[in-house]
C-alpha cells in the first residue's frame, strides 16, 4: 500500500466524538438536608455577577503523562517548544470557526484545534514542572520572545487552501514526531506522544483529503492550492534543523533527532503531491527563528488576542 493510500484510507473523522467535554461547566449546588440539591438562594452577600465553578473531576486528570515527574531544564525547553507549536496552531484554527467554507468544517476544524489544544496543555505543564510554572502561566503570561514555536505555526490562516496547506505539512511533520516520541527515554513525554499521534493521524488525514479535493477541483480551487503550497513552503526546513538543545536529549533517547525525521515527512507529501499532481516547491527557504525566540511578524497580534483576557482580569476564575 502506498504513503497516500495509508493517509488517505478514511475519510475525513466525525468531529463532534472528541472533547465534547472540555471545559464543560455546571451551576453551582448545594446539598440539601435530604439528600437533594437545588440552586443557592441568593442573599445579601451574594456577587450579583454570579459565580461559575468548573465540574469536580480536576482539569489535570485530562492530561496525558507521567504523574509527579519534574521535567529537566532541557526536557522543559523541548516540551516548550512542542507546546508553543501545538498551542499556536490551535488558535490560528479556532478562527475558522463560523467562517470555514462548509458548516462541517466548522466542527471539524474547531475539533482539531481542541485535540492541539489538549496537546499543548500536555507539554506546557510538563514544561512548567522544571519551574513551578502552570500552564496558563506558560500560555497566558510569557511575552512573545519567550515562545519557541517554528514559523510554520504562525503563519496566517489565509484563505482556506493556505490553512489547509499549513495543515498538510503540520500534520505530517507532528505525525513523524509523536510517533518517534511515543518510544521516548523520558516517559512523560511517551505518553503524550502516544496520545497525541493517534490524534494527529487523523488530522493528517483530513489535511490529505482537502489537499486532493482542492487540487483536483475547479480551475480556482486549483489555482489558490498551488498558491498556497508555494506560499507555506519555504517554512518547512526550520523543523528539521537540529539544534543543541536536540542533540543532547536524543544522544540520551529522550528527543526525536529533527532531521531524521525529514525523509518520511518527503515521502508521505511526495506520495500526496503526486495524486494531487502538484509539486514541491523550490527557491525561497525562511530562516525561521522560532526556536530561539525570533518570530513571524503575525505572532504578536496572535498573542495579543489570545492572552487579552487572561491580562485585563488577573486572578479571575470561573
Amino acid at each position: 500500500m502506498s504513503d497516500v493510500q495509508r493517509v488517505s484510507s478514511r475519510s475525513a473523522r466525525s468531529t463532534t466524538e472528541e472533547g465534547a467535554g472540555e471545559g464543560r461547566v455546571v451551576p453551582p449546588v448545594v446539598e440539601r438536608a435530604e439528600g437533594e440539591t437545588k440552586r443557592p438562594e441568593p442573599t445579601p452577600d451574594t456577587d450579583l455577577r454570579g459565580e461559575v465553578t468548573v465540574d469536580q473531576v480536576e482539569l489535570s486528570a485530562e492530561l496525558a503523562g507521567a504523574e509527579g515527574l519534574a521535567a529537566t531544564a532541557d526536557v522543559a525547553e523541548y516540551a516548550l517548544c512542542l507546546g508553543d507549536d501545538a498551542l499556536i496552531l490551535s488558535q490560528q484554527l479556532g478562527a475558522w470557526i463560523a467562517r470555514a467554507p462548509e458548516l462541517e468544517e466548522d466542527v471539524a476544524l474547531g475539533n482539531i484545534a481542541l485535540d492541539l489544544l489538549g496537546h499543548a496543555r500536555s507539554l506546557l505543564r510538563y514544561a512548567g514542572t522544571f519551574d513551578g510554572r502552570s500552564e496558563d502561566d506558560l500560555a497566558y503570561w510569557r511575552d512573545e520572545p519567550e515562545f519557541r514555536s517554528a514559523w510554520l505555526f504562525e503563519q496566517p490562516n489565509g484563505d482556506f487552501a493556505h490553512t489547509i496547506a499549513r495543515q498538510l505539512a503540520a500534520s505530517v511533520y507532528q505525525f513523524e514526531l509523536y510517533s518517534a516520541l511515543s518510544s521516548s527515554a523520558d516517559d512523560t513525554l511517551a505518553a503524550i506522544a502516544d496520545k497525541a499521534v493517534k490524534e494527529v493521524d487523523y488530522h493528517r488525514d483530513h489535511a490529505v483529503q482537502w489537499t486532493l479535493r482542492l487540487a483536483g477541483g475547479t480551475d480556482e480551487s486549483r489555482r489558490r492550492m498551488i498558491s498556497a503550497v508555494a506560499d507555506v513552503w519555504p517554512y518547512i526546513d526550520e523543523l528539521f534543523r537540529d539544534e543543541p538543545l536536540t542533540d543532547r536529549l536524543a544522544e540520551i533517547g529522550v528527543a526525536a533527532r529533527p532531521s531524521a525525521l525529514r525523509d518520511r515527512f518527503d515521502a508521505v507529501v511526495a506520495a500526496v503531491f503526486a495524486e494531487a499532481e502538484l509539486t514541491v516547491p523550490e527557491g525561497f527557504v525562511s530562516s525561521g527563528g522560532g526556536r530561539r525566540g525570533s518570530h513571524f511578524s503575525t505572532l504578536g497580534y496572535l498573542l495579543a488576542e489570545m492572552q487579552v483576557l487572561a491580562r485585563q482580569h488577573p486572578g479571575a476564575t470561573w
